[in-house]
């Protein structure tokens, strides 16, 4: 019996003839009998090669890797320890182990692998660089968190903690949703230093470095709006004011230059200026509002940990305080009555 039966090793998988087999082969060596292959509809031999291999292969009904994600976990995973990873032989399955002991050990619920601690030559091209780093850092800015590399595709999770991540995300922005999703439910997230590899020759990336890049950003963006909205709607605040401003200088330059009036674009600059506080004022407001929403979450987690441990919570103490002074009211009215139901 190995220590890993309650272990599926999931591997999104489009057009990757090329190193599937490769992959599958080299999980089920380090003792991962359960290699779940869920493919997008490639037109190459990925499917049957990955078959042979020796794991269990299934289609997915929809597009994307993310859609692939969900549907995998709901409906074809029953194992209660997951890791992901990527089927063109980039990830080490040797890294595997350190990558489960987290949560083998209980101490986490997710764990992201760092590609950056070990990245190997032409593992990824200067723009992609560039790009992960760009996107980790606007990462901890909105987020306040420092995952090192959202942008892995090598992970490991309980399907618990999967099942509480509201993800929809479809195509590579899965990785950052998951992200994302893991500070708003507040999970255990524990970062592994991993070697990323070069892709072996002959296999071809499905990502497209700008289109993808751009859609990353705006999945960071429209998830701020729970996590942050402060900088989701001071960010728009300041872009709209500083315009507003820069059409009110403009207008100003010309009037008191060549005596010229815009009023259309001084209506305009000021329509924008107005709009730009008004957003920063909600900002502030939901931001407050998320703050006092997380710090009711939080009191009601430590009432449930609380009762689960048989220690009188916050409320329960209130409730027992309540009755005993209760009770002893009580007992004086009684008290009162008593020498009038003598004379009676």
């Amino acid at each position: 019996m190995s220590e890993y039966d309650d272990v599926c090793v999931l591997l999104p998988t489009m057009n990757e003839a090329e190193t599937v087999a490769r992959v599958v082969t080299d999980f089920r060596d380090a003792g991962f009998e359960q290699v779940l292959v869920i493919d997008g509809r490639s037109t190459d031999e990925t499917r049957s090669v990955a078959r042979e291999a020796g794991a269990r292969v299934v289609e997915q009904s929809g597009r994307g890797k993310g859609q692939a994600v969900r549907e995998a976990v709901r409906d074809h995973v029953d194992a209660s320890y997951v890791l992901m990873a990527d089927a063109d032989a980039t990830y080490d399955a040797a890294d595997a182990a350190a990558m489960l002991d987290p949560l083998l050990d209980g101490n986490a619920d997710h764990v992201i692998g760092n590609r950056f601690a070990d990245m190997r030559s032409g593992a990824m091209t200067r723009l992609n660089r560039i790009g992960n780093r760009v996107i980790n850092l606007a990462f901890r800015a909105i987020h306040r968190k420092n995952y090192r590399d959202i942008l892995s595709g090598y992970r490991a999770f309980t399907r618990e903690s999967f099942e509480r991540l509201h993800l929809t995300a479809d195509g590579f922005g899965i990785e950052t949703e998951m992200a994302v999703e893991c500070v708003k439910n507040r999970l255990s997230v524990t970062v592994v230093p991993i070697t990323y590899r070069e892709r072996p020759g002959g296999s071809a990336t499905n990502l497209h470095p700008i289109r993808d890049g751009g859609v990353i950003f705006l999945e960071l963006y429209r998830k701020a709006k729970t996590n942050n909205p402060l900088f989701y709607f001071g960010s728009a605040g300041v872009a709209s004011t500083a315009s507003g401003a820069a059409m009110a200088a403009f207008v100003l330059y010309r009037y008191l230059a060549f005596g010229v009036s815009h009023e259309v674009i001084a209506v305009g600059a000021v329509g924008a200026i107005i709009l730009g506080i008004q957003l920063l004022v909600f900002g502030v407001l939901a931001d407050m509002i998320h703050s006092l929403h997380v710090e009711q979450i939080e009191r009601y987690e430590r009432s449930i940990d609380d009762r689960a441990a048989g220690r009188p919570s916050g409320t329960d103490g209130l409730e027992a305080t309540e009755g005993r002074d209760s009770d002893a009211r009580g007992a004086e009215s009684t008290r009162r009555e008593e020498p009038g139901d003598a004379r009676d």
